[in-house]
């Protein structure tokens, strides 16, 4: 099953190189349409998490309430997640879902022929910039360029993910990021052009979907949520009232 999905990919990949007349092109348009094809998983995957942070505040309050109780607890957690249809797993699996896309692009592009270029840019998509470095610094310029601009756009999605991250999380995240951005122009530095080029396209697809689409699906599914969390406790205290007993009136002897 995997080795026809590989080939499934890379005939497609083909068949855009002879379209477009360049192999880098290619790259760059098979990823786009793996983008597309898994923005509905994005997405859904974005509205979990945005529900998420919208519910913790309560479902702190609740751990915190009964905290001395843990059978109590988790029945009222389970039935605060049940009321709200939430499922802390939901934001998890439209990305496991994804990853063997990924996996499989990444291969892929690590299976162009060696005379593939991108534009005349790149040389040859097959070679890495620690295999360019051998012919000299003018040689590898290009696949540096390309090494480092994977890492940029690595670490400009997690600052912008910082206004939807708490204070006391925003220097970790920070921290993080770095981590991460500099893991990647390692990583980077071994991998053929194409696969390069392939998450530099994937990179940038990212940070415009988080600026354009992310944020707006975030932003509508906190609003939404917290406005039902509003008018779930405006019925607790309706029913609170109603319950209530007024004092029966004293008969005078």
């Amino acid at each position: 099953m995997w080795d026809w999905f590989i080939d499934f990919l890379t005939m497609i990949l083909k068949s855009l190189a002879d379209i477009c007349g360049d192999w880098g092109i290619a790259v760059i348009v098979l990823t786009i349409i793996i983008r597309l094809l898994v923005m509905p998983l994005m997405n859904k995957s974005t509205a979990s998490s945005a529900r998420m942070q919208a519910l913790q505040p309560k479902m702190m309050e609740i751990q915190n309430k009964y905290a001395d109780d843990p059978e109590r607890q988790a029945e009222e957690l389970r039935k605060f997640t049940a009321e709200n249809k939430f499922n802390p797993l939901g934001g998890c699996l439209p990305i496991l879902i994804q990853m063997p896309v990924f996996f499989a692009l990444f291969t892929v592009a690590k299976q162009v022929p060696k005379s593939a270029h991108f534009l005349n840019i790149m040389p040859s998509l097959s070679q890495s910039a620690a295999g360019a470095m051998s012919h000299g610094i003018q040689a590898a310029l290009v696949y540096i360029i390309f090494d480092v601009l994977f890492g940029i756009l690595t670490f400009i999605p997690m600052m912008m993910n910082l206004q939807n991250t708490p204070d006391e999380q925003r220097q970790q995240t920070m921290i993080m990021g770095v981590v991460m951005a500099v893991m990647m122009l390692w990583f980077g530095w071994s991998v053929p052009g194409a696969v390069l080029l392939y998450y530099d396209a994937s990179a940038v697809w990212q940070v415009v979907q988080q600026k354009v689409v992310t944020q707006r699906v975030m932003d509508k599914v906190k609003a939404e949520t917290e406005a039902k969390l509003a008018q779930q406790g405006q019925s607790v205290q309706v029913d609170v009232v109603r319950k209530e007993h007024k004092p029966r009136p004293h008969k005078k002897n």
